[in-house]
């Protein structure tokens, strides 16, 4: 890859990872329209990274406090508001990381194809647009319970599929729940977590036991780059949902989906 490839992609997947247009929308048209190869193995695993690191940084705090949560489970207090919060991360962390085992290979195989980002990129696009307008707004994210943390799980393993976006899924099945705006982005950022490093430590695994040579300068410059771009993307989101609609990322997810079929078809 060459330096330009590597700041726009890094830049690209930083900004999108978190907004809820789809990053694998966005990683299929950018190097299709400008006839690069796919950006391999260690660029995902160097972006991932910069992406978990700009969650954990953001919500710094709300992490402190399930990690507190998590030794009040251990010492017995599970009856606290942060125990709550750390049983419905780590339960609605499970779907996605059994789907993830058991279908990643499948998906890779059989639907990483721009006709199925089309699909999902409108579809969910829809459907987030309408959860927004028609569902109750009055929960915030202190009266969450365990149901409303596997649904949401259960919505986030369907962000496999390329296209479908986690972050889009995971807060329109919060929408779905009546859960204010911010709650929602809130619960789906931190949500992310756990899978973004469950997903980076696999890819580890698999750079470090293939016969790959690494370019660690690359991918260190590709981590900044998509954590400092990530982290804007988080505050920008957070602000921007505090007062307005999701509807403008559901049109931008219908016409991104229009440029997709019309580049690539």
């Amino acid at each position: 890859m060459t330096w330009l490839q590597i700041i726009v992609l890094a830049v690209v997947q930083g900004l999108t990872e978190f907004l809820p247009v789809s990053s694998s929308g966005h990683l299929i048209l950018v190097p299709a329209l400008l006839s690069w190869s796919d950006q391999g193995l260690a660029f995902d695993v160097a972006v991932h990274f910069g992406s978990l690191a700009a969650v954990l940084a953001f919500f710094r705090n709300d992490i402190v406090g399930l990690l507190h949560g998590a030794r009040d489970i251990l010492t017995g207090q599970a009856g606290t508001l942060q125990a709550r919060m750390a049983w419905c991360i780590g339960l609605g962390t499970i779907p996605a990381a059994i789907a993830g085992l058991l279908f990643a290979g499948w998906i890779a195989a059989n639907l990483r194809s721009p006709l199925i980002v089309v699909i999902t990129l409108s579809g969910y696009g829809v459907l987030m647009a309408l959860a927004d307008r028609f569902a109750p707004r009055d929960r915030d994210i202190s009266g969450i319970r365990i149901k409303d943390a596997v649904f949401i799980g259960m919505a986030q393993a369907l962000a496999l599929v390329p296209g479908t976006s986690r972050s889009g899924i995971t807060i329109t099945a919060a929408r779905l729940l009546g859960f204010r705006r911010q709650d929602a982005a809130r619960f789906s950022f931190l949500l992310a977590a756990p899978v973004i490093l469950i997903a980076t430590i696999y890819e580890v695994v698999k750079l470090v036991t293939g016969d790959v040579q690494v370019p660690w300068e690359n991918l260190a410059v590709a981590a900044v780059i998509s954590g400092i771009v990530a982290y804007l993307s988080i505050e920008f989101f957070m602000r921007f949902v505090s007062v307005l609609s999701l509807l403008p990322f559901a049109i931008y997810r219908l016409l991104l989906a229009g440029v997709i079929l019309y580049v690539l078809y």
